[in-house]
């Protein structure tokens, strides 16, 4: 068979050679998709180093009017891009159902086809606002097709030739294009004008947004050291003892700074500036949390409770105008009871207050003497005398009286 002749038939029978056919995805329902891509579309002005900075922006379509917004942008970050989305959502008044959205590492940590896994500060920040966030499969542009080719028009037509100086003129130049020239030029699939369209057609279908601005939270992964200690943004939180040495994950916001121990929650905390220190007694151990926080009132407590003398003696250590410089005498008290027993100890401390003795070296001496005089003297075994015999040694034999004729 001629390789002509079976080159036809494939051809015609089998379609060789052929693109594969394709069918156009539906819109879906109007202001329910919402597709986001981001990508370089503007050069600001040098900078005092004569430095041209390149700037990205996000650019959000919506599936049915085609309503484009644009949002230029520092660095492609989770707080910028939810700073994005805050604009996006006051530019169209309200929210969008589903995003759209490729595998950006601002927002996605982990791609997957069927599971990605988003970042935890976007997931809450979609959540809170009620939106559902859909990632691409890698490197399929098909799946945002309405989008994907708009950061080459954008470039092209709202910044080329345009001198901008920094990021608020890059930012007032983009939404006086979206409204007013893009959004007032006829598109060419839906054969409308993209404001005039969203405007009849998906904005009363939008959900509503709040009037409160998003708070922004912030992750961090402190480690929580030996002082029972863990730093967020340069202040530090005091945990429990059972969490030192584990890296934990800390989310702070506006208010609140929340710490996390695989997922599950060990501590909430007042949101405090550069510096504070947020101490928690709970968190210390039982025994060091007098020391730690300098509680006067719980070392006279424990001394009243051991005796009337014992409680005395601490009240008199305690009373000088800074108690806390005390606190040592009062420590070596306390163990003398444990030690000597409390009776004893609160006998001594009579003496001892009754000549005003507050030395601990003194009452530890005192203590000591008095244990030693209690204390009978034992009994000395003499030793056995080196030529100790038994009696029978030194008896005499008795002689028997005999009887009969002289010898």
């Amino acid at each position: 068979m001629p390789y002509s002749t079976l080159h036809r038939f494939a051809v015609q029978e089998l379609a060789f050679g052929r693109k594969a056919a394709t069918v156009p995805v539906a819109d879906g329902e109007p202001g329910h998709e919402l597709q986001v891509d981001t990508g370089w579309v503007l050069s600001l002005e040098p900078d005092d180093a004569g430095v041209r900075r390149r700037k990205k922006a996000f650019v959000f379509t919506p599936n049915v009017s085609r309503y484009r917004f644009v949002y230029p942008i520092e660095r492609e970050t989770t707080a910028e891009a939810i700073a994005a989305c805050e604009a996006a959502w006051a530019f169209y008044g309200g929210v969008f159902r589903v995003m759209v959205i490729d595998n950006m590492k601002a927002v996605v940590a982990r791609a997957d086809r069927l599971e990605p896994q988003i970042i935890e500060g976007f997931r809450e920040y979609a959540q809170a606002r009620g939106f559902f966030v859909d990632a691409t499969r890698v490197r399929r542009p098909k799946d945002k097709p309405r989008v994907e080719r708009s950061v080459r028009d954008v470039r092209d037509d709202c910044f080329a030739g345009e001198r901008l100086q920094d990021l608020d003129a890059a930012r007032a130049r983009a939404l006086r294009w979206c409204r007013d020239e893009y959004g007032m030029r006829r598109h060419g699939t839906t054969g409308r004008m993209p404001r005039e369209h969203f405007s009849h057609v998906e904005a009363p279908e939008l959900l509503p947004l709040s009037g409160e601005p998003y708070d922004v939270p912030r992750w961090s992964t402190p480690k929580i050291a030996r002082d029972h200690f863990g730093q967020v943004e340069r202040a530090l939180y005091s945990l429990p003892t059972r969490l030192i040495g584990r890296t934990l994950d800390a989310r702070a916001d506006r208010s609140l700074v929340r710490f996390y121990d695989r997922g599950r929650l060990v501590k909430v905390c007042e949101k405090l500036p550069p510096g504070g220190r947020h101490i928690d007694p709970e968190d210390y151990p039982q025994h060091q949390r007098a020391y730690a926080m300098r509680d006067i009132e719980y070392l006279q407590k424990t001394a009243d409770e051991l005796g009337p003398s014992i409680g005395a003696m601490t009240r008199r250590l305690l009373s000088q105008p800074l108690p806390w410089t005390s606190m040592r005498n009062v420590y070596a008290l306390l163990p003398l009871a444990r030690r000597y027993g409390a009776e004893r100890v609160d006998a001594t401390c009579v003496t001892a207050l009754a000549h005003d003795m507050l030395s601990m070296h003194r009452l530890r001496r005192m203590l000591e003497s008095a244990v030693a005089e209690s204390k009978p003297e034992p009994a000395r075994a003499l030793p056995p005398g080196r030529f100790l015999r038994p009696t029978q040694h030194f008896a005499l034999p008795s002689t028997p009286t005999t009887t009969g004729e002289p010898s």
